[in-house]
């Protein structure tokens, strides 16, 4: 009985190993540009590519609310979308948290599970902000 079932446990971790390295983490770079005050509103373009070599281009939008207030934009921002196992993947809705602060530079962070996927955004761009936000990251075909 033993035998059976760390037969089992193996052959099972085994067939997730597979499965999982069928998915590759891609890299997002992308700007954005928007204002909050309690409401927050984004909007921008990006670029994923992936190790295998595919490519798509994104457009991004996300809407929120929280205890943030100002207005900046990112021009320098990158990001990970962890679990990709097909371009056509990454596009959707999900739901994000995230945080951003500056005087004249800004920088900010954000974090959207979707799915089997994470999306983890980091930025630098100019501006006036403060504040933390829940809502819905969108990335679109443009």
């Amino acid at each position: 009985m033993r035998t059976k079932i760390l037969g089992l446990a193996v052959s099972s971790l085994f067939f997730m190993s597979f499965s999982a390295a069928q998915a590759e983490d891609c890299n997002l770079k992308y700007t954005m540009k928007g204002w909050a005050a309690f409401y927050k509103t984004f909007n921008g373009t990006g670029t994923v590519t992936c190790p295998s070599g595919k490519s798509a281009k994104v457009k991004i939008s996300l809407q929120g609310g929280g205890v943030t207030f100002g207005a900046y934009e990112v021009t320098d921002g990158k990001g990970k979308i962890r679990g990709v196992t097909k371009i056509d993947d990454i596009y959707g809705s999900s739901f994000m948290m995230d945080g951003d602060a500056g005087f004249i530079k800004s920088v900010e962070g954000r974090w959207a599970p979707k799915g089997f996927q994470t999306i983890t955004f980091s930025g630098k761009g100019n501006g006036y902000d403060l504040g933390v936000a829940l809502g819905v990251l969108r990335l679109e075909k443009p």
